[in-house]
């Protein structure tokens, strides 16, 4: 008797469209996909748990500014010197130590980002590596129960330093799933269906995406009316940001039960059981001048689109919540929860501060559900284009349109309703790049590298673009400091485009695979 996943990759008929292969797929196919989409759309959620909660998390971590500040009396003249070119008064001892503290915070923010990317880098590397040498299956377990445990834990951090910490473990496993799930999908479905299953497992990250989303608004809902006030767990006080990590446990730890009916797929079981040397190892795919060549300049077009996302796009939330807070403020002191001396010295009541809170969360919320809306849209177009147009040309065209909409994005992003048109655009323009990734990497490689292979591209390019949410605090808090907040974020963003113009230099650099079986 056949096992369930024999002749998981057989071609289908040349004339057989993807979505025909798609409706012909066995039984344990189908749930070899809704397995990995599952492991993915988790791994996403507690992606963006920390994009949404990571601005909250670093504002109460970070000390506050007290009057007595040595920075005072830079920033200040900085501030002053602006408001003059602007005709503008003179800073408030308040509204220095305001934008002080915004730097503060925007400073922890952006390290927090670049801890949790160098943990992703590190995990993607080493199980990338132990996917091709003892299995997928086994791999793509291990990292979900990781991710889970500490994106549990970093509920508990009492400081920045723990939060880190804590953000880079998680990392490790975060890390480790996006190339076990790929190559376990890759090699299981058929070649005909496997660019819209791939296509369609990055699109499916949107699930988790959007139920972060909904999560935090939901929570910064109930702050508001004052539902989650003195909730606490073991002595520890729940504010939303919290409570959103301990949930983020849960579904990592059920998709760890499911893991358990997987089986190894056959291409890496024969390639096992042949003895095939150098599986898994960086000599085999840099020993070989093709796979070395695939290896690097795929890895510089995964990094193009990785620091576009988390180095700029991801940043979206922070933008909108900027542009935003001075109208909660004066909704603030309509309903009569502050008053305007209270707005401007940055000394707001509990309740007008309980009130400024909950609308951050909220419309932070509004803004990650829309570019997931977008990104939704943009994955699932790369894999309906790229069979007709190519890779390559597919790839070219959203690196030019992801450029032009983020920068668009952090210039013009001005009022509510910019959030419903501006951030969708831009959300499908970059997340498209990602659905290029899921169907491009895994058809560089062969059966004993290709995990390894995918893993450094998507992974090791991590490590460089860790360097990428650094850059944006650096160019925000120190070269573009001299200017009123939100400006500083955005000159910022508009800087860090130009990083997609790497991932357009080096397409003619790599193979056209449209059409073309995996490599074994």
């Amino acid at each position: 008797m056949a096992s369930p996943n024999a002749n998981a990759s057989a071609p289908a008929p040349a004339s057989q469209s993807a979505w025909g292969a798609m409706k012909n797929l066995t039984g344990y196919q189908w749930f070899v996909f809704i397995v990995c989409c599952l492991a993915w759309d988790m791994d996403c959620l507690d992606q963006q748990l920390f994009v949404l909660a990571r601005r909250p998390a670093m504002t109460e971590m970070v000390p506050k500014v007290k009057a007595d500040d040595s920075r005072l009396p830079e920033i200040t003249a900085k501030l002053t010197k602006r408001a003059e070119v602007n005709q503008k008064p003179a800073p408030t001892t308040g509204q220095a130590i305001s934008a002080l503290e915004n730097s503060d915070i925007n400073d922890a923010a952006t390290y927090a980002t670049s801890f949790f990317m160098l943990g992703w880098a590190v995990g993607g590397i080493g199980f990338g590596i132990m996917g091709d040498r003892f299995g997928r299956v086994k791999t793509l377990m291990l990292t979900i129960l990781l991710y889970a445990v500490f994106t549990g834990l970093s509920a508990f951090a009492h400081s920045t330093y723990e939060f880190y910490a804590y953000r880079f473990l998680t990392g490790l496993g975060v890390g480790g799933v996006f190339a076990a799930a790929v190559t376990l999908l890759a090699e299981t479905m058929p070649d005909r269906a496997r660019p819209l299953a791939l296509g369609l497992f990055q699109a499916s990250s949107v699930l988790g995406n959007v139920t972060a989303a909904l999560l935090y608004m939901g929570l910064g809902y109930l702050k508001g009316q004052g539902t989650l006030d003195g909730l606490s767990l073991l002595g520890q006080p729940l504010p939303p940001w919290r409570l959103m990590f301990l949930v983020g446990i849960l579904p990592g730890l059920l998709v760890v039960l499911i893991q358990l009916k997987l089986r190894e797929p056959e291409k890496w079981l024969a390639a096992k059981a042949a003895g095939i040397k150098k599986t898994g190892l960086y000599a085999g795919l840099f020993d070989d001048a093709r796979w070395r060549k695939n290896a690097i300049f795929g890895l510089i077009l995964a990094l193009s689109g990785v620091i576009g996302l988390w180095g700029i796009g991801f940043f979206s939330p922070d933008l909108q919540q900027f542009v935003a807070e001075p109208q909660y403020k004066a909704e603030a002191v309509e309903k009569g929860l502050a008053t305007e001396d209270e707005v401007k010295e940055n000394k707001l009541p509990p309740e007008a501060k309980k009130y400024v809170d909950s609308q951050k969360a909220f419309w932070a919320g509004i803004t990650s559900l829309v570019q997931n809306g977008g990104s939704f849209v943009g994955i699932f177009a790369f894999s309906i284009i790229t069979p007709f147009l190519g890779r390559r040309p597919t790839f070219a065209l959203f690196f030019i349109l992801a450029g032009l909409s983020t920068a668009f994005v952090f210039l013009f992003l001005k009022t509510w309703v910019d959030i419903f048109w501006m951030i969708p655009i831009m959300g499908f323009c970059q997340l498209a790049l990602f659905g290029g990734y899921a169907i491009y990497l895994p058809e560089l490689f062969p059966t004993r590298l290709r995990s390894t292979g995918t893993s450094f591209c998507y992974n090791v390019g991590r490590l460089f673009a860790a360097a990428g949410p650094f850059a944006l605090g650096l160019l925000s808090s120190e070269i573009f400091s001299e200017y009123p907040d939100p400006l500083p974020l955005r000159y910022a963003g508009v800087t860090m485009c130009s990083v997609f113009v790497l991932g357009l230099i080096v397409l003619p650099f790599l193979p056209e695979t449209k059409g073309k079986p995996l490599p074994e």
